[in-house]
């Protein structure tokens, strides 16, 4: 009777763990049919174009951009030894260094002020979010008119002081201090209004609490702004940094990574290389060079950034 009894049980224990395993596997099927729209998607523009930049990077190719002959890392060894991307790869370190900071800084100060209390304060948050919404060719088009050497804007203030013309974008000392200026403007918009909704997100109580306690202005600003909004912080440094070294339409418009290729950015020199100089195979390598810079400065990132992110 025990060992019927125990055939049974386990009978049932089997029929159990098949309807569990087809269970699971009618939930796994039905969740990739729900993804599989984001699955094609990413294969044909996301993964499919990186794996074939990499398998580019390894060959030469002709003016169609068809593999010719394999030359493995040579290609990667020539861009290393190569000046001009030596020259491009610390000028986009350099914009990165210029524009994050920047960006990161007149934002904050903007949403700051524009986080107060006041009346009419929403004129003034549609004003500094309005850059968010003007394409790159027109924002840069609006920066060529004011950098212009004679009848630009800025040139026409300084002569006001009496201070000489400043060759904006036609002087290789500053070129790409002006590009980086436009550039902090056009993204000035999108990162204002990511600060402003963390400052918005800040409990109104801890600002209660510390006006009981008599806390100043800047006190507060130090204690409890800076420290509560440091995970907008940090998503706000690492896609203002990730997209600073892909920037690439304002320096086609304003100088083309000249004068000297002194704003001769990576993403330009990979444009030059594999659509005027039709060299696809240096241009994929040096595509998936800037990849690993990315990543990896991306990484530590992460890695130092955390540690100082408050999560309320």
């Amino acid at each position: 009777m025990n060992q019927a009894a125990l055939q049974l049980e386990e009978q049932y224990a089997q029929k159990f763990a098949k309807a569990k395993k087809a269970h699971r596997t009618k939930s796994l099927l039905k969740g990739l049919l729900f993804l599989l729209p984001s699955i094609i998607l990413f294969s044909v523009f996301l993964f499919y174009p990186l794996f074939k930049t990499i398998y580019l990077s390894f060959f030469l190719t002709d003016s169609s951009g068809a593999t010719t002959v394999y030359v493995g890392l040579n290609n990667y060894i020539n861009i290393f030894t190569s000046p001009l991307f030596v020259k491009s790869f610390q000028v986009t370190f350099l914009f990165v260094l210029y524009t994050v900071p920047g960006t990161i800084l007149v934002s904050l100060f903007l949403a700051i002020l524009a986080n107060e209390k006041l009346k009419g304060i929403g004129i003034f948050r549609t004003i500094f979010s309005s850059t968010m919404g003007i394409s790159v060719a027109a924002a840069s088009v609006f920066w060529m008119f004011l950098f212009h050497p004679s009848i630009g804007w800025l040139n026409q203030i300084l002569a006001v002081f009496g201070i000489d013309a400043i060759g904006w974008l036609t002087d290789p000392n500053s070129a790409l201090i002006s590009v980086a200026i436009s550039t902090i403007w056009m993204n000035t918009g999108f990162t204002f209004l990511i600060l402003l909704g963390g400052l918005q997100s800040i409990d109104s109580y801890l600002y209660e609490s510390a006006d009981i306690d008599g806390a100043s202005y800047f006190y507060k600003l130090r204690r409890i702004t800076i420290p509560m909004l440091s995970p907008t912080l940090f998503f706000v440094i690492t896609v203002s940094f990730i997209s600073a070294f892909q920037t690439f339409g304002q320096v086609d418009m304003l100088t083309r990574g000249g004068p000297q290729n002194e704003t001769n950015v990576i993403v330009y020199s990979i444009y030059q290389d594999a659509f005027m100089n039709y060299q696809h195979g240096v241009a994929s390598a040096q595509a998936v060079v800037l990849f690993v810079i990315i990543l990896i400065l991306t990484l530590i990132q992460f890695k130092l950034g955390e540690k100082k992110v408050h999560y309320q």
